[in-house]
């Protein structure tokens, strides 16, 4: 069985473990702190909206749909994790991944996985796991993922 990466995250923290199987303890690998998600997004950029011309024709004007600052930080966070993940299957490091996120930060992740990263993919989990100690953790992944195997009531 190939090493399992498992990244737990919101939108500001993020903790990444490894095992080797489901019966080992969680190792873990690396933390990382997102400050600028937890600003107002008035501390974060200004909202104006911007225009850009799209072509040389008069009035060929263009707005971009209007993000704000904090979905902007979520993203950038989003991939730098991602990007965390990829480098550790490029290097053979990890086989499979497992995420466990808070929403809506689960689908900024998931949309930003590479394709190598999603066919490795093993479970998306929508559960914020960040405040849990290792111990705690540990029960709580292994409960999600009985929950993830056991089939759906009739």
């Amino acid at each position: 069985m190939k090493t399992e990466w498992i990244l737990i995250a919101n939108a500001s923290v993020a903790r990444l473990f490894s095992r080797e199987s489901d019966s080992d303890p969680l190792l873990p690998l690396h933390s990382f702190e997102h400050a600028e998600s937890r600003l107002k997004a008035s501390e974060l950029a200004d909202d104006r909206l911007v225009h850009d011309s799209n072509d040389w024709r008069p009035g060929g004007v263009s707005f971009e749909p209007r993000m704000d600052s904090r979905r902007k930080q979520h993203l950038k966070f989003a991939r730098e994790l991602t990007q965390h993940l990829d480098e550790g299957l490029a290097g053979g490091d990890c086989g499979r991944i497992t995420l466990y996120a808070s929403s809506p930060f689960l689908g900024e992740l998931k949309g930003q996985l590479s394709p190598s990263a999603k066919k490795v993919l093993r479970a998306a989990v929508v559960v914020d796991l960040t405040s849990y100690g290792l111990r705690e953790l540990e029960e709580r992944i292994a409960h999600e993922l009985q929950s993830i195997k056991a089939p759906p009531p009739p």
